[in-house]
């Protein structure tokens, strides 16, 4: 049987076409079945401290559980954005920020729900609730009963200070545990620290953190093995509470040095 010219033309077309396509199946296959060498392949598990593999539905249960309930805090006041717990303290109390003023939590429920002579643990509005401030300042009252932030003057007490039970204290946000180290605790005069210093400028934080490891105070106890040595790049968080007598300020420096998600 003779094929003409025009008929082998379409043959040879369609197998040229056939050949073709069977080539690009192949690379598309092969490429998602191979991985180049010397390529990254990302993934969602994740390792643990030993390098042992750990399944993407076990990442979350290796998270430090947050024993607050936000949900239910922030439904009675959504200005609480955390909470601070200082171990063998009374300390253990929600964190609030007002819209309205920076004293408003001075003698105001942490759920607002009226005036209280002891007020709530607070923050002024020039620091950030995400504590990713250099310096972030909490107040709290002296209480004569021992709550608020009464409990700081434990720290007086050298052999309490060196307990490595209060080495560190614990801020919890919705999502964040942080482990904040304790690197001093003195008395102070009762200037207003975040209008007083501008930690923007490094020369100032960093004379800041001089001060904090050696303060100039008669009644203080400073921490002299701490974790890591301090530099610009830390984070401070500063508990401020009235003096027994006087009119300074009694301060607790604490250095973030552990910024984990919880579960």
């Amino acid at each position: 049987m003779k094929i003409d010219r025009r008929t082998l033309s379409i043959i040879v077309a369609f197998l040229i076409v056939l050949i073709a396509g069977g080539a690009v199946l192949f690379m598309v296959l092969n490429s998602n079945s191979a991985v180049p060498s010397g390529s990254t392949v990302a993934t969602s598990s994740a390792t643990d401290s030993e390098g042992n593999t750990i399944a993407p539905d076990d990442v979350s249960a290796n998270l430090p559980v947050n024993p607050v309930d936000f949900v239910s805090l922030q439904e009675k006041n959504p200005e609480i954005f955390g909470w601070i717990k200082v171990p063998d303290t009374n300390i253990d109390y929600p964190l609030l920020q007002s819209t309205e003023r920076d004293d408003f939590y001075l003698h105001q429920a942490y759920d607002k729900s009226g005036y209280s002579f002891a007020g709530s643990i607070y923050m002024e509005y020039c620091n950030s609730t995400e504590m990713t401030d250099r310096v972030s300042v909490l107040y709290g009252h002296n209480m004569i009963d021992g709550s608020m932030f009464a409990n700081l003057h434990k720290f007086e007490d050298t052999s309490f200070f060196n307990n490595k039970k209060h080495r560190y204290f614990y801020i919890y946000t919705p999502t964040r545990k942080l482990t904040y180290e304790v690197v001093s605790a003195y008395e102070y005069d009762n200037r207003h620290i975040m209008n007083s210093f501008n930690f923007a400028e490094n020369d100032v934080f960093e004379n800041y953190l001089k001060y904090i490891q050696n303060p100039r105070s008669v009644v203080r106890n400073v921490r002299t093995d701490l974790d890591h040595e301090l530099s610009i790049f830390d984070k401070i968080v500063t508990l401020s509470t009235c003096v027994d007598v006087g009119d300074g300020r009694y301060l607790l420096q604490g250095v973030l040095v552990k910024d984990e998600f919880t579960r």
